[in-house]
């Protein structure tokens, strides 16, 4: 049974493969809250609707031709 992709929880490795950064990174944004996290005993997880979340509120849209 796999789980809807709005509830799927990824790896901190998954997470920093998906966003092109070190895991350290990854750890420190958990460290300052700035991604939210999921821990199962000893295991970290993240929502993988956060880091899409945290994709759309960091991307800045193309400049405009101004012709």
């Amino acid at each position: 049974m796999t789980a809807p992709a709005s509830a799927r929880l990824l790896t901190v490795k998954q997470t920093a493969e998906l966003l092109g950064i070190r895991p350290g990174t990854v750890y420190l944004w958990l460290a300052q809250r700035r991604l939210p996290r999921t821990s199962l005993g000893r295991a970290v997880r993240i929502p993988e609707r956060a880091v899409e979340e945290l994709i759309a509120a960091n991307t800045a849209p193309a400049r405009e031709d101004r012709r």
